[in-house]
C-alpha cells in the first residue's frame, strides 16, 4: 500500500514534533510538542467532563456519556514515549468514544519521566484502576465493568496493568484496546524499525530517546512490566483490541504481540491501518483515519461490554 495522501500532505506541512533532528531534554521536547499542538476548534458535546484526583495524586479527567444506570468505563492512557503528553490532546477520541460506546472515558495523567523513571507511570495507572473498582469515581461508573486502553507508550501501560491485575489478583478488566503499542527495544530487530526509521513522523531515534528517559537501569529491559514482549506467560490477559499503523517503527511488535496473546489463549482482534503512520488514532484527528479508528473502538467495547451485561 502507499501512504494515505492526506498523511502525505500532513508530513509535507509540518515537522512532527515527536520527530527531533538533535536529541533534545525532556523539557525541551515538551516545550517544542506543546507549541506545535494545536487544541481542536470543536468537539463533541458529552453529558459531563470533570477532572479528579485520587488519594495517590493521580489526576484523571472523566468523560460521562448520555446513559441510563451506571456506564462502563474505559480507562484511557495517553501516549508520549513516557516522557511527554498529558490529558489534554486526545480530546477529541475520547469524547468521541465516550459517545459512541456510552462509556465513562477515564483519561489518566500518568507521572512522566525522566522525573518519574520506570515504574512510575504503570503504578498510577494501575492505582486508577483500583480506584474505579473501588466506586471512586460514583455512583455514575459501573465499578465491576472496566476496560482499558492507550495509545503507543499507552498501549504498552494499558497491557502491563493488565498484567499487574493479574499477578496480583487485582480488579478483572473487561478489554485491553492496544494502539500502535509499544512491546519491543529498538535493537530488537523488527523489520518496521528499518524501514520506518526516518521520514514518517515517529523515527527510531526519537524512540531511543524515550527509553532512555524511561529506563533508569538497563536491567529493567528484561522486565515484562517494561517490555511485554519480554514476559514468558501471557496467559489469563483480557481480550485485546490491537490497531497498528502500516508506516510506523512500532508495526512489527505491535503485530508480534497479538499473536503471543491469540497463542496464549487471548481473544485477540487485530487491523493494521493501511498507509497510516503513528498517531493517527489520538494526535492527528484531521485523518480521515482518525474518525474511523474511534468508531472502530467504540463498536469493539460496545460488544465487549454487551457480552458482560
Amino acid at each position: 500500500m502507499t501512504l494515505d495522501p492526506a498523511v502525505k500532505e500532513l508530513l509535507a506541512r509540518s515537522e512532527l514534533p515527536d520527530a527531533p533532528a538533535l536529541p533534545p531534554t525532556a523539557a525541551e521536547l515538551r516545550a517544542a510538542f506543546a507549541a506545535s499542538w494545536q487544541p481542536p476548534e470543536t468537539v463533541e458535546e458529552v453529558a459531563s467532563v470533570t477532572d479528579h484526583v485520587l488519594p495517590s495524586g493521580v489526576r484523571v479527567r472523566l468523560y460521562l456519556p448520555e446513559a441510563a444506570g451506571a456506564a462502563p468505563a474505559f480507562v484511557w492512557i495517553h501516549g508520549g514515549g513516557w516522557t511527554i503528553g498529558s490529558i489534554d490532546e486526545n480530546e477529541v477520541a475520547s469524547r468521541a468514544v465516550c459517545n459512541a460506546a456510552k462509556v465513562a472515558v477515564v483519561a489518566v495523567d500518568y507521572r512522566l519521566a525522566p522525573e518519574n523513571p520506570f515504574p512510575a507511570a504503570p503504578d498510577d495507572c494501575y492505582d486508577v484502576v483500583e480506584w474505579l473498582a473501588s466506586g471512586g469515581a460514583g455512583e455514575a461508573v459501573d465499578p465491576g465493568r472496566i476496560a482499558i486502553g492507550g495509545e503507543s507508550a499507552g498501549g504498552n501501560l494499558s497491557t502491563v496493568v493488565s498484567m499487574m491485575s493479574r499477578d496480583r489478583s487485582g480488579p478483572p478488566l473487561a478489554a485491553q484496546v492496544l494502539i500502535c503499542p509499544v512491546y519491543g527495544h529498538p535493537d530488537d530487530g523488527f523489520r518496521s524499525y528499518a524501514d520506518f526509521a526516518e521520514g514518517f513522523g515517529m523515527t527510531a531515534g526519537a524512540m531511543r530517546f524515550f527509553f532512555d528517559q524511561y529506563v533508569s537501569d538497563p536491567a529493567q529491559l528484561n522486565d515484562p512490566y517494561l517490555l511485554p514482549l519480554r514476559a514468558t506467560d501471557l496467559t489469563g490477559l483480557p481480550p485485546a483490541l490491537v490497531l497498528t499503523a502500516e508506516y510506523d517503527v512500532l508495526r512489527d511488535e505491535g503485530e508480534e504481540f497479538a499473536r503471543r496473546l491469540t497463542d496464549a489463549g487471548t481473544r485477540v482482534e487485530m487491523t493494521r491501518y493501511s498507509g497510516q503512520i503513528h498517531g493517527f488514532y489520538g494526535l492527528y484527528t484531521d485523518l480521515p483515519a482518525s474518525p474511523r479508528s474511534h468508531a472502530h473502538v467504540a463498536s469493539f467495547l460496545t460488544r465487549v461490554f454487551d457480552r458482560r451485561n
